[in-house]
């Protein structure tokens, strides 16, 4: 479907081959034909195309294999984490449907990556801080949804979003890439470590109450500019130098 072309299925260390291939079909089956993994080397690829079908097979074999989530993620725009898991440091959880909702009127000029984690124990704290938004899926009691099952239900959102939400009149602008999202965090802590505001007990806490503040509003790529320029002017007038403090 055109205006899925942007949107990239982001499988993160999944473990079972055969769970990749259902992610794979799944996908291509609400028309998303862009899956991404993130792993140390790729898969079996005999393993993963049993739960495929013959028309993914061009899909698995071109299907790009990551070392790490922010290789992966720097030319994204928007990116959703799905979790099952509820915690201080994480984002108060949308449903797919609430979510494919607030994507829909940003997607014609953003690239959009939807995260998947490991079976096992789902994305951690860690990925979920390259991401925008969160997703959760509605259930009784007890989340025992396999790797495909999720990736279904998010898609079948995205598409029925896509059939029925009007087009925008006036799409969103574009937003910042996660690589310049990230460029702009890493000034940012620089600067605040050398005012003391940053300290090596809350920095986790306190830069995810920053990512969550910068996530809610959105920022353009020149809005992460005009703050890396603010940082490093501060740290040049600070300390001499544009590298900070070096914590």
């Amino acid at each position: 479907m055109k205006g899925l072309q942007d949107v990239s299925i982001v499988l993160v260390r999944p473990r079972i081959p055969e769970n990749i291939g259902s992610a794979v079909r799944v996908a291509s089956n609400f028309g998303i034909s862009s899956v991404i993994l993130v792993r140390d080397k790729m898969p079996n690829r005999k393993r993963m195309a049993k739960t495929a079908t013959h028309n993914t097979s061009d899909l698995l074999e071109t299907m790009p294999c990551y070392a790490s989530l922010p290789e992966a993620l720097q030319d994204f725009n928007l990116v959703v984490g799905t979790t099952a898991r509820r915690g201080r440091q994480r984002f108060a959880e949308r449903s797919p449907k609430q979510v494919m909702e607030w994507l829909r009127p940003q997607m014609e000029k953003n690239r959009v990556a939807l995260l998947f984690g490991p079976e096992d124990s789902g994305l951690s704290n860690d990925d979920l801080k390259l991401c925008q938004i969160t997703s959760a899926i509605p259930t009784d009691n007890f989340s025992s949804l396999n790797l495909a099952q999720a990736v279904a239900i998010h898609c079948y959102e995205l598409f029925q979003t896509m059939v029925h939400e009007p087009k925008a009149t006036t799409p969103n602008p574009t937003m910042a890439s996660s690589q310049e999202l990230e460029s702009m965090y890493t000034s940012l802590e620089e600067a605040l470590f050398e005012i003391d505001f940053l300290n090596e007990e809350e920095q986790r806490r306190k830069m995810g109450n920053i990512r969550h503040f910068f996530a809610r509003n959105g920022l353009e790529s020149r809005d992460t500019q005009l703050i890396r320029s603010i940082c490093r002017k501060f740290l040049f007038h600070r300390t001499g130098s544009y590298e900070g403090s070096g914590k």
